[in-house]
């Protein structure tokens, strides 16, 4: 095979074009998710940093499943 003259030249190309197809890469997936992105955002946006959703205090009202009152309820 033939030799290279200069393959620093070679390496440096090379490392030019994986940066290249990095990027293209990178602007396709954005393009491709931009709308789960912007949604998930504007819900991150939306959301109380203040309120824990697993602190919620439970309903007032204790009452059994409809399912259970009426089994309960039968003779």
């Amino acid at each position: 095979m033939g030799e290279r003259s200069g393959s620093g030249s070679g390496a440096t190309k090379q490392a030019v074009v994986v940066v290249g197809a990095l990027a293209c890469v990178w602007l396709a997936v954005e393009f491709a998710l931009k709308p789960i992105l912007d949604r998930t955002r504007a819900a991150i946006d939306k959301s109380d940093p203040a309120r824990d959703p697993d602190d919620v205090p439970p309903p007032d009202d204790p009452s059994p499943n409809k399912e259970d009152a009426a089994v309960a309820g039968e003779p």
